[in-house]
């Protein structure tokens, strides 16, 4: 949960952590890179290395709150493992079937806006357009979600904080008309505000940590 909140809480500080002078010349490295015919699959590689720790994390979380619910009902073991092989499944088509899908509307889109028929051309065309959108909105419901869930996690874990958030929820239950709505949202605005307050206090662990390293070297 803390390395989910890390995680995005350092994608919300990254512009105050470096400077335009450092992001102008991470930029103009990659474009050297590229001028010079570098081998790309570093850098590519570097990314994935990256995506692939937070997904497994994410999963390996995911998984052990879909057990701890299985076995707080009393379920055999036969029916954990179910459970587990359920969640798994549905994780693997679901999820990532979801995102490589997203992944490759822009390949989509432009196979579609090579195509004869004008209807075809017309949806490729709109896929293209709306691609980097998309994505943006992604990102940002994506470090949004890793809040939620890192804050989540923390939360019932943490048993006064579980209880704040139970109290609230009950609390505003009995607002008049939006009562329903309100009792749904807290909880998951409880953790998110859970889950930034811990990501802050992380990477500034971090970058203490990082920054005593330096002076020793």
């Amino acid at each position: 949960g803390a390395y989910l909140c890390f995680e995005g809480f350092e994608k919300l500080a990254h512009k105050f952590l470096h400077s335009a002078a450092e992001d102008a010349a991470h930029e103009e490295e990659l474009a050297t890179a590229l001028a010079e015919n570098a081998d790309m699959r570093v850098i590519e590689q570097d990314k994935i290395k990256g995506a692939i720790r937070t997904d497994f994390i994410l999963s390996a979380e995911i998984i052990v709150i879909a057990l701890g619910v299985v076995t707080e009902q009393g379920a055999s073991f036969g029916a954990q493992v179910a459970a587990l092989v359920a969640v798994a499944v549905a994780m693997t088509i679901g999820v990532y079937g979801l995102v490589a899908g997203i992944v490759k509307i822009d390949d989509a889109g432009l196979y579609l806006s090579r195509r004869n028929s004008g209807a075809a051309r017309a949806v490729g065309n709109l896929l293209l357009a709306a691609a980097p959108r998309l994505m943006k909105a992604l990102s940002i419901l994506g470090t949004a979600a890793m809040f939620m869930v890192g804050g989540g996690i923390i939360g019932h874990a943490f048993a006064p904080l579980h209880h704040l958030t139970e109290n609230a929820a009950a609390s505003v239950a009995s607002v008049p008309a939006v009562g329903g709505v309100l009792a749904a949202v807290a909880p998951a605005l409880i953790d998110a505000v859970a889950g930034i307050i811990v990501g802050a206090a992380v990477l500034l662990a971090v970058t203490l940590v990082q920054r005593l390293r330096g002076r020793k070297d």
